[in-house]
């Protein structure tokens, strides 16, 4: 049994298959979420395979505990998975830059998960990754487009655990970082805390200096140049003589942190100075000379030198953005160069190099070749506290030295302790002393006691250096005026610093003794006075004392003397008699600062602290105490507010005389904690406060003083002093509170009321103070009370009851005037604020008071719509607050918090949504916030609280105020679904999803008034219902809940937090629907659409839900007014709407018409009939309109959406007559046709609404898209100039001439406008000439098969005849179908698809040619004969009915002839509308099949025959002048021998007493007797056109003319001796015919090949073997007699009569021979081998062969592809001369041959080899094919006329893969209609599967003798070419092994006849221009010579195309060849 398994989470630890039912297959690594288990199996999802829910093995999944999970790791997870999809995307979109970006980003998440994973670091770098990374993913969702996720640190919020209030101050704040992210993790975040304090890791890299053999000390110190004074101490670093980069003392010695900067410090003024000094010798000479001679430096003294300095800027890393929150920048590393100048401008030179004083001061070069880099430091900056800094970056400050700035940090911290004392050696004045030069002076530094006593470990020379006894400064050599400018740092402890002192000792060091230097002066500076004040700060110039002996520097002794002038020291004497002489001239300038905050060097705080000592001295000790630095305030801030307290009041606690002095002193010092400086000693001063405070008697005197402060406010000259004491009332209130406290627990209590008394007084003061009228100089003081008016008050909560408190606050707040200042109104509300975010708000009872009090201001300030930034912050701490509150007390709630929420809803609901209303008008910042408040509001109301609230709107049942306030509160709502929640942005989901919870809540709530109130019949009003339904419906269709939209990771989450709240408000609404009763009629039909789009939602439960409300409509309307006609007419409007909005699928549209259709006929109401018909209605109109929308975008979709417009707007105009949609539709397709260019159509479309209009009415009438309206006649007569417009660009003339008919009516008989009169009929004969003149295109027509559930409904399984576009033959549109249907399989034949396509679903098109039937009443008034321009328009468009054919065999089929089987399948398709029309294709509505007997088949072919000779001959006796070369062509085609032989086989069939007596031909008899007619007046038109050829002929011609002759004597010879052949003799059957299906070959065949052909010789690539089929046979085995004196016989009737015996077909009669033919039968005429000349003879030779076989069915040349064909001088002659002329003749007519290549799809011929017929064995295996280019197969007939061959030009096509040359013989079907309707075919139709490929075959021509050349045959389909160059025979050997052929020695000769070369290709190829003729046509004979039809091959019944392509030639057409 299943169970629930509480969202399980899990991963695939094996690949499973899901080989079992419900199987969900997994690959390892699969993670699962589990829904259900049983007792071996999982059920659940794998968020890889979306949507899909299957089963899977316990024992496959491991189970993974998500509480567990480190929720920052699952989001990277998921955070992956989603990317990883989008990531592919983006490099299919060749998007580079965010693919390459987003990768970096994946790689850096996936690593820093794997780190997460590991569990490896501390907390605190645990959470610093985490911030990191939740960075990178902001960042990459913010690029990406995905949404926001909120956050509170690294984690993302719940939004169930937090109220909607917070959620929006998350995310705001949460998109701020977002914004501020970078890929790289690092976060620019707005802190509340600005980072005060920063410090500067330094590390020395490289020193690329060396001083030749000293060593070197380096000196850095940070350095401000806009002040030109150091910032830090200095830090040494120590180099060695040999250049390396320290000594090995101590490990990190060239590193160091310098510490404490402020943001003042780091600016672009900020420096790092490197003082270099050498170490050696005072003469540098002298140490190098010393190293040279000893090889060491020797052991005398060192100094220090100046050498140079170094100045760095640090502009770039002081540019440092406080917002940047990380824990430190990079690391960078610098180089900078070192100056030198004169040794007495040395201490200037940082100084000089910052002012780039150039020309005072050099750079220092490297020499040799040492590095030129100078010197290298690496620098980093680190932020905070130094403690924090020491924790996150514990490496660097790991052996560093500390080096501290010259001053205190920005922000003291309380447990900072330092005792510094910083000292300048700047500069000394010494006398000569009698010496020309001056003195090397070294001062040494010692720090010493009152005793004498060196004082160790508390001197440094800088840091970095160990403490020492003293300090020896640097030498100037040869300076009696030496300036250093070298810093020292004294650290003296405490208790010795009062006695000690520094001594200067000066002693002259000499460049020649090595002994010390000698002492000859001193100095010496007390560091503190008697008072216990330090040595001031600044600059000093001290007595320079001399002495000589160091035994005589005895402390006793100097000290009794002045250090320096105004020594105020009680033993200093200005008497120096004694050891010591001092010069006046004599000066050493010392400089001081003192970085302590144990000592002070004022002397006024001093004595302040020493108050009691000299009570004389305190006023001006306070007075001192105002000026002082804050920085020595806050050192000593408990002393001094002990001593100042203890001055403030005497004992009994009244006021001193001191007491006004002091107050003033103490608010400076609660001031002064006011700055962020001293922020951090705040909770010091409340530390005091608590625990040190003890002036119990202080409260009357603070109380008395803030007072008096606030009474003497306006009358104050300096406001300073006040704004001081009232921004400290925090302090001053505290301390009152304190010291009443203390006075109460000494006191037991008393004076509590006299207390009280004065705390109101106070307060009057103070509303007093806030009721003055403001003014410039009192403003800053108010707004510093009403600052601190929260806080003072929360002081007050344990003095004070609520209620007081309350009074206070209220009284405090309504004394600001109405009409404040702005900075007021600002500072009262943050004073609102400040009461509302206090502990005050956390008590009940208090925060009752301040709720009324804030609501009270919010009210006032939200209806008068200004400061609503703070009003929404207001309203947002309230809101927070609340929740909290409710969310603790959630299982019982306190009457307190329900009462505080009802005031709430009382005071700010109403008024809040009002204000929004106005507000949402414009872009207001602030609304977003305004409606987060108020979606926290309804958050917090449940249904007790609207219930009151609902009363409160209604006094004295009084509906009116509950009205307004609903129909507010609905239409806010809906404003703000129909925007999406605009006022958020649009990646805050999150947050719309909550405010939807919140907002479908509340409406539930919101509907009860509605229901209760407003639905009687007095109260019902429909306007609130309708805004409600209007509101749920906005909130059901809002594109944020639209879940299918969104991926499925994110749909599945959405589910499970929030549910599908769609499917709630469905339900909602159906709820209220039911409750409306009577009422529905209010809002039929205007809800129709509203609740349409309701069940358009794509939830299935919601759909089924919210469907039979149209029924319940419809059950209203038809009670009420007798139809459901309103319904039914909105719902289609709204569904066409709705569906182009792409609402809406076919699963809708199923459930529409199931549902609908069960509740009708279950409730079976008296309307049943009609409401199925409208249900069925709008199913149909449904399945339009999806078809349509489906197809709405893409080129490629252009046709489909051309289909289903006109779908819908046949609907919208047949079921359902609406007007106005049929006419939107009209003109959404008339743009399509301007598109796609197809102008017919649109012309045709526009003439749909021009039908619409009259000539009669004047009422204005209005088009879709066009306002502008027209009178009904005037827009009738717009539309047919656009469609006349649209027929002349789309030729077709004839449809415009009725309309200029039309026009010209109007302007001469109602309008009388005949300058538009005139204008159209130019127009109409404009057309009438084009129609003569102008060259159309034929199109062609095909019938295409949709097959397959795959394809859309308006194509599935149904067929189409398709109108081809200019010029498109097969394969070109079957490409285009393909590129429509992409997914689509074309079907290779024309069989009728199994039901296995019709219902799989896949997707499958078949694809053929069909033939138009023309209109037989089209010219049914014609007289005449009707010029071929004007009736072939007819033939081929306003065409209704299309054929294609098929053929098939009945009965036995005869091998010898299967004529006598050979059945035509016609299938006839009828369309629904003509082509062309509004589409250029139609749905086939009706087909129908009809059967063609042999002999009908045959009269169909010869009388088409015959139609085409005499509308030849009609046309040339019109134009006399004409090309006579395709006249030439058809009759040679018709006569010539080569299609002779066809009226045997006719003969032999139909022709018998047999026939008529078979089954076959039972009934045939009246069809025989017409094919005998028909042949006779064949004969008679020939006759004709033979005289009418003769008269035209031109000489060039009279030869061919002759030869016409010579042969059509024989044919009617062979005519009327049809019943006296004879078996010997030759007849006209051994010409050459085309090939007929023959049986196998009998051996004669071999033996009558057997004579050799010794002039044939061959190259073997290009020689080919036939090898004989047993389909084909030859035409009889008998010969008959021709008598050579009479060739022209008379032909009668009774001559074709067919014999009553039954006895065979006469024999064939000799054949007349030209003198040129042959009479031995050893070869063929043949191009490639002149023929011997022999006489002719009038028997047979011995092995002659019969007539060979007629040529394959189907195979006709095209009338386009066949070129002139020049034909020689029959007579005899020179045959050089001859082919001289042949040769010119070629060359004058650009002459091409073609090579044909056959290929069937028979499945007979290919099992069987096939073979030349004998007469070609015999000729030596060689193939010529030479006969008319127009020949059909079998008769030779073209149908072209002769004006179109004159106009035609013919396109070469691309050649075959074969290595040799080869031609296609297109040949087009035509199908034409004569006047009397008869149907004519044309013969290449006949076959479906044959690849002819054509090439100009200049490379296999050949030169031709001299001799006539009868047209050689077609070879017959049973020949194929061996590829070992000779003919095969029967059994496939070559009959002439030796056989050869020529062709290779002749490509170079010149073009003659057209000779082929035939080769069997592979079936169902096509040409090159890929078309594919599916459709089986019957073959059209021409001539009595060759009338016979050929049997078509059993491939065409497959439905195989025919390739055909076209050739061309820049001639007429005047003859040619194959």
């Amino acid at each position: 049994m299943w169970i629930p398994s509480n969202n399980k989470y899990g991963v695939a630890i094996h690949n499973w298959h899901g080989e079992v039912r419900f199987g969900l297959p997994l690959d390892v690594g699969d993670s699962v979420d589990i829904v259900e288990e049983c007792t071996h199996w999982y059920r659940g999802s794998c968020p890889r395979k979306s949507r899909s829910v299957g089963i899977f093995p316990k024992t496959y999944i491991h189970i993974k505990d998500l509480s567990k999970i480190d929720p920052v790791v699952a989001e990277c997870t998921q955070v992956l998975r989603e990317w990883s999809e989008i990531w592919k995307r983006l490099f299919v979109d060749r998007e580079t830059y965010k693919f390459q970006t987003l990768r970096k980003v994946m790689f850096s998440i996936l690593e820093s998960r794997r780190e997460l994973l590991s569990a490896t670091m501390t907390q605190d770098q645990t959470l610093e990754l985490q911030m990191v990374v939740v960075s990178k993913i902001d960042w990459g969702n913010r690029k990406l487009g995905l949404d926001l996720v909120p956050r509170i640190g690294p984690l993302a919020v719940d939004p169930h655990g937090i109220g909607i209030v917070k959620l929006y101050n998350v995310h705001v704040s949460s998109a701020d970082n977002a914004k501020a992210s970078s890929s790289r993790g690092t976060l620019r975040r707005k802190t509340q805390r600005k980072i005060l304090t920063h410090h500067l890791y330094f590390c020395m890299r490289d020193f690329g200096h060396r001083i030749g053999g000293d060593d070197a000390e380096v000196y850095f110190m940070l350095y401000d140049g806009s002040r030109m004074r150091p910032l830090s101490e200095r830090f040494l670093v120590k180099i060695s003589k040999d250049g390396l980069s320290n000594y090995i003392e101590k490990l990190h010695s060239n590193c160091t942190v310098f510490t404490d900067l402020g943001a003042a410090d780091l600016n672009e003024d900020l420096h790092l100075v490197a003082i270099v000094m050498r170490v050696g010798k005072i003469i540098q000479s002298d140490s190098i000379k010393k190293v040279e001679k000893n090889g060491s430096s020797g052991h005398g003294p060192t100094y220090r030198r100046p050498f140079g300095v170094g100045v760095l800027s640090l502009g770039d890393i002081a540019q440092f953005d406080s917002s940047l929150e990380q824990a430190s920048s990079e690391e960078r590393e610098y180089s900078f160069k070192l100056y030198q100048s004169e040794e007495k401008d040395f201490h200037l030179l940082p100084e000089l190099i910052i002012k780039k004083s150039s020309g005072k001061y050099s750079p220092i070069q490297a020499g040799g070749n040492q590095n030129t880099q100078g010197i290298v430091v690496s620098l980093k900056l680190l932020h905070g506290g130094l403690g924090q800094a020491r924790q996150e970056q514990p490496l660097l400050f790991q052996g560093s030295t500390i080096t501290r700035k010259m001053g205190f940090p920005d922000v003291i911290m309380p447990g900072d302790v330092r005792n510094d004392l910083f000292l300048t050696l700047e500069r000394g004045e010494f006398e000569r002393g009698g010496k020309n030069t001056g003195k090397n002076i070294l001062v040494t530094v010692v720090v010493l006691d009152v005793t004498g006593n060196v004082l160790t470990d508390c001197l440094w020379g800088a840091s970095g250096m160990d403490t020492q006894p003293h300090y020896r400064s640097m030498i100037l050599y040869h300076q009696n005026a030496p300036s250093w400018n070298e810093m020292l740092r004294l650290s003296v402890p405490i208790d010795k610093f009062a006695t000690a002192h520094v001594r200067f000792e000066f002693r002259h060091c000499s460049t020649r003794d090595k002994t010390e230097p000698k002492l000859f002066a001193f100095s010496f500076a007390r560091l503190m006075d008697t008072s216990g004040a330090t040595l001031g700060d600044g600059q000093h110039e001290l007595y320079v004392y001399k002495c000589e002996d160091p035994a005589k520097l005895q402390a006793s002794n100097y000290l009794r003397l002045q250090c320096r002038p105004r020594d105020s020291h009680p033993q200093a004497k200005n008497d120096c008699s004694g050891c010591y002489s001092r010069s006046s001239k004599e000066v050493f300038v010392l400089r001081s600062l003192l970085c302590s905050t144990k000592l002070t060097q004022n002397a006024d705080l001093l004595s302040l602290l020493q108050w009691r000592a000299h009570p004389e001295t305190i006023q001006e000790s306070l007075t001192g105490v105002l000026r002082l630095n804050d920085e020595e305030l806050v050192k000593f801030l408990q002393d001094v507010l002990d001593a100042l307290f203890a001055m403030f009041s005497n004992e009994e606690g009244n006021s001193t005389q001191h007491s006004g002095l002091v107050f003033h002193v103490l608010v400076s010092i609660f001031s002064l904690l006011q700055s962020n400086k001293f922020q951090h000693f705040r909770p010091v001063m409340n530390e005091y406060i608590e625990n040190h405070f003890a002036a119990a008697l202080v409260y009357k005197g603070l109380i008395t003083s803030v007072e008096h402060m606030a009474v003497f406010m306006t009358k104050a000259e300096h406001p300073d002093p006040f704004q001081k004491c009232f921004g400290s009332l925090e302090y001053i209130f505290k301390l009152l509170i304190q010291s009443r406290r203390l006075f109460a627990r000494a006191t037991g209590g008393q004076y509590e009321d006299s207390f009280r008394r004065d705390l109101h007084s106070l307060f009057t003061a103070l509303n007093g103070m806030l009721s003055v009228p403001s003014y410039d100089v009192i403003i800053p003081t108010q707004e510093a009370l009403l600052n601190s008016t929260g806080v003072v008050l929360e002081q007050l909560k344990d003095t004070l009851p609520a209620p007081e408190l309350g009074m206070l606050a209220r009284n405090m707040l309504d004394a600001i005037p109405r009409g404040a200042p702005i900075r007021l109104i600002q500072a009262k509300l943050h004073a609102v604020k400040d009461l509302v975010s206090g502990e005050l708000f956390h008590e009940d009872d208090s925060r009752t008071v301040v709720l009324s009090v804030a609501c009270k201001h919010l009210r006032m300030h939200l209806s008068r719509r200004d400061e609503l930034r703070l009003c929404a912050e207001i309203l947002s701490e309230i809101l927070s607050q609340l929740y909290d509150l409710q969310r603790e007390q959630r299982d019982k709630v306190t009457n307190t918090l329900q009462h505080d929420l009802d005031s709430l809803c009382k005071n700010i609901l109403g008024i809040l949504i009002r204000t929004i209303s106005i507000i949402m008008e414009g872009s207001n910042a602030v609304l977003p916030q305004l409606v987060a408040c108020l979606l926290g509001l309804l958050q917090l109301l449940d249904e007790t609280h609207y219930k009151r609230y609902w009363d409160e709107l209604t006094p004295y049942k009084d509906p009116r105020d509950l009205k307004e306030f609903l129909s507010k509160s609905l239409l806010v709502y809906e404003e703000l679904l129909t925007q999406d929640w605009l006022v958020f942005p649009n990646d805050w989901l999150v947050m719309k999803l909550a405010a939807n919870d919140v907002l479908r809540i509340s409406l539930e709530e919101f509907a009860k008034p509605l229901v209760y109130r407003f639905l009687g019949p007095q109260a019902f009003d429909s306007q609130l219902w309708w805004s409600y339904f209007s509101l749920a419906v906005s909130f059901l269709t809002q594109p944020s809940l639209q879940l299918e939209q969104y991926r499925e990771p994110k749909r599945l989450k959405i589910l499970h937090s929030h549910g599908d709240m769609r499917v709630l408000m469905g339900f909602q609404i159906l709820s209220m629907w039911s409750q409306l009763g009577e009422q529905k009629l209010h809002f039929i039909p205007s809800m129709v659409g509203p609740f349409l789009e309701v069940t358009l939602v794509p939830e299935p439960a919601l759909r089924k839900a919210t469907l039979t409300v149209f029924y319940d409509m419809m059950q209203c309307e038809q009670a009420a007014r007798g139809s459901f006609r309103l319904v039914e007419s909105e719902l289609i409007d709204k569904l066409d709407l709705l569906i182009s909005e792409n609402k809406g699928d076919d699963e809708y549209r199923e459930l529409f018409s199931t549902i609908l259709l069960e509740k009708v006929q279950l409730e079976n109401p008296n309307w049943k009939d009609a409401g199925i018909a409208f249900i069925a209605s709008v199913t149909r109109l449904l399945e339009r309109l999806l078809d349509y929308r489906s197809v709405m975008q893409g080129e490629e979709n252009r046709d489909k959406r051309m289909t289903c417009t006109v779908n819908l707007l046949n609907f919208y105009k047949n079921e359902i007559n609406r007007k106005e949609m049929y006419l939107r539709y009209i003109y959404k397709l008339h743009n399509l046709h301007l598109q796609a260019e197809n102008y017919t159509e649109a012309g045709y479309t526009l003439k749909l609404y021009a039908s619409m209009l009259s000539w009669d009415r004047e009422t204005q009438s209005f088009a879709p898209f066009d306002n502008s309206g027209q009178p009904e006649w005037q827009r009738k007569e717009r539309l047919y100039h656009e469609i006349l417009k649209y027929f002349d660009k789309g030729k077709c003339w004839e449809k415009g001439i009725p309309l200029c008919k039309e026009l010209a009516q109007l302007y001469e008989t109602r309008r009388f406008d005949y300058n538009k009169l005139s204008e159209i009929l130019i127009l109409e004969a404009k057309f009438f000439q084009n129609i003569l003149t102008q060259l159309r295109p034929e199109p062609e027509y095909f019938r295409v098969g949709f097959y397959g559930m795959g394809l859309p409904l308006f194509v599935r399984n149904k067929q189409f005849v398709y109108r081809g576009l200019e010029y498109e033959r097969i394969a070109a549109f079957t490409q285009r179908l393909q590129t429509e249907f992409p997914s689509a399989q074309i079907l290779g034949n024309n069989s009728p698809p199994d039901n296995t396509i019709l219902n799989g679903p896949e997707q499958y098109i078949q694809i053929s040619n069909v033939r138009p039937v023309g209109d037989a009443q089209a010219l049914k008034t014609a007289m005449v004969p009707v010029p071929e321009k004007i009736s072939r328009f007819y033939e081929v468009n306003d065409v209704t009915r299309f054929i294609y054919d098929r053929p098939m065999y009945k009965g036995p089929i005869d091998k010898d002839n299967e004529f006598k089987s050979l059945w035509i399948e016609r299938t006839i398709l009828e369309i629904s509308s003509p082509l062309p029309g509004i589409l250029r294709w139609f749905e086939v509505k009706h087909k129908s099949m009809q059967e063609l007997t042999p002999v009908e088949y045959a009269c169909e072919i010869i009388g088409n025959a015959s139609k085409d000779l005499s509308e030849l001959i009609v046309q040339y006796r019109r134009d006399q002048k004409k090309n006579i070369n395709p006249f030439s062509m058809r009759l040679q085609g018709t006569i010539d021998a080569n299609v002779m032989g066809g009226i045997s086989k006719y003969q032999e069939a139909f022709f018998s007493d047999q026939f008529l007596k078979s089954p076959q031909g039972a009934g045939q008899q009246a069809n025989v007797q017409r094919l005998k007619a028909l042949i006779l007046e064949q004969i008679q038109i020939l006759e004709q056109a033979l005289e009418l050829h003769g008269q035209l002929a031109p000489s060039g011609v009279q030869p061919l003319h002759n030869r016409l002759l010579e042969r059509f004597s024989q044919l009617k010879q062979s005519l009327s001796g049809m019943g006296r052949l004879k078996r010997n003799s030759e007849s006209i059957v051994n010409t050459p015919l085309p090939p007929l299906p023959t049986e196998q070959r009998s051996t004669q065949a071999a033996a009558s090949s057997s004579s050799p052909n010794p002039s044939s010789n061959s190259n073997a690539n290009s020689n080919y073997v036939y090898d004989l089929d047993e389909i084909y046979t030859r035409p009889g085995d008998t010969l008959r007699p021709v008598d050579p004196h009479n060739s022209y016989q008379t032909l009668s009737k009774e001559s074709l009569t067919i014999p009553l015996d039954d006895t065979l077909a006469p024999p064939v009669p000799n054949r007349p021979r030209s003198q040129n033919f042959l009479t031995n039968g050893a070869a063929i005429d043949s191009p490639e081998v002149p023929p011997k000349r022999q006489p002719l003879t009038g028997g047979g030779v011995a092995g002659s062969p019969n007539a060979p076989p007629l040529p394959p069915r189907g195979i006709t040349p095209d009338k386009r592809a066949s070129n002139p064909m020049i034909f020689n001088d029959f007579g005899a002659g020179d045959s050089v001369g001859r082919r001289h002329s042949a040769q010119q003749q070629q060359h004058q007519h650009g002459q091409k041959y073609s090579v044909v290549d056959i290929s069937f799809d028979d499945p007979e011929a290919d099992q069987q080899p096939h073979s030349l017929p004998p007469n070609l064995q015999e000729a030596g295996g060689h193939l010529n094919v030479c006969f008319a280019p127009n020949d059909f197969r079998d008769s030779g007939i073209s149908t072209t006329s002769s004006r179109e061959l004159n106009h035609m030009n013919l396109n070469n096509l691309s050649e075959d893969s074969s290595s040799i040359s080869v031609s296609t013989v297109h040949h087009r079907d035509h199908c034409r209609i004569s006047s009397n309707g008869s149907l004519e075919m044309q013969p290449a139709a006949a076959l479906s599967s044959m690849n002819i490929t054509q090439r100009e075959s200049s490379t296999s021509s050949f030169d031709v003798e001299d001799f006539p050349v009868p047209p050689p045959p077609i070879p017959p389909k049973s020949l194929a070419v061996s590829s070992n160059g000779v003919v095969a025979n029967e059994d496939g050997h070559s009959p002439n092994p030796n056989t050869h052929n020529h062709s290779n020695n002749n490509h170079h000769s010149h073009h003659h006849h057209n000779h082929s070369h035939l080769m069997q290709q592979p079936q169902s190829q096509q040409n090159g221009d890929g078309d594919v003729y599916s459709s089986p046509q019957p073959q059209q004979m021409n001539g009595l010579a060759g009338v016979l039809p050929p049997p078509l091959p059993s491939a065409v019944e497959t439905g195989q195309a025919i390739a055909a392509t076209t050739s061309s030639s820049n001639h007429p057409h005047d003859g040619g060849t194959f």
